[in-house]
């Protein structure tokens, strides 16, 4: 079913190519940033390449997030509570998708602690919507060519579970349901493991993870 969906940080990297994978879809794309020559920027790359895209640009997130059905926060971790404040009222009983790793500034370690994840503070920000973890071991970069790649996703209602899996699908991804929003705290921290792993082989920030099951019998 075609969902109306909110990126908050559409002009960023990962904004951008989320957006994209998401439009390719047939969703309905609200895109909004405070830098609105980015946002535009996101916008004509869309429509370059999917000329009958079903996207839009709203100056105002409040209003975005009002109108969506899905409010995807692609920010950074430092602003997240501040985007989660102003939106509180608009977005009741609405799925909300984490997708941020909150790691330092030289992506060596993560922000919270052992026993909460970013995730998890969005569904203390927003206790009356439906937090659900995804995307987030996924390189922007990726999203190009993202046939058949794992995307992990956790939360706690298993409605808004299911919406973000299909969601996830619809654009060519597995989704692999990785447990309730504390999952979270490990789908974080494996995407910190995998910048390292980047690191340690010399390459740019490119690739993703790929559960393999053995066969029965």
């Amino acid at each position: 079913m075609k969902k109306t969906i909110a990126v908050i940080g559409a002009g960023g990297a990962m904004g951008s190519a989320l957006s994209k994978s998401l439009a390719a879809s047939g969703h309905h794309i609200l895109l909004m940033d405070k830098d609105s020559e980015k946002c535009h920027k996101t916008y004509d790359s869309i429509l370059a390449e999917l000329p009958n895209a079903d996207i839009e640009i709203l100056n105002c997130i409040h209003e975005g997030s009002w109108e969506a059905d899905v409010i995807i926060p692609a920010v950074s971790y430092e602003v997240q509570q501040e985007i989660a404040d102003y939106i509180k009222d608009v977005v009741t009983g609405k799925i909300v998708i984490s997708l941020i790793n909150p790691m330092n500034e030289d992506k060596s370690k993560l922000l919270t602690s052992p026993l909460s994840s970013a995730a998890e503070e969005l569904q203390n920000y927003l206790p009356y919507s439906k937090v659900v973890k995804a995307y987030n071991t996924i390189f922007p970069r990726d999203f190009k060519n993202i046939s058949n790649a794992d995307c992990f996703i956790a939360g706690d209602d298993e409605t808004a579970v299911a919406t973000v899996a299909s969601l996830a699908k619809d654009s060519g991804m597995v989704p692999q349901l990785s447990g309730n929003l504390s999952a979270s705290r490990t789908l974080e921290g494996m995407m910190l493991i995998l910048i390292q792993l980047c690191r340690r082989n010399n390459i740019p920030e490119s690739g993703y993870f790929k559960i393999f099951f053995p066969k029965s019998g």
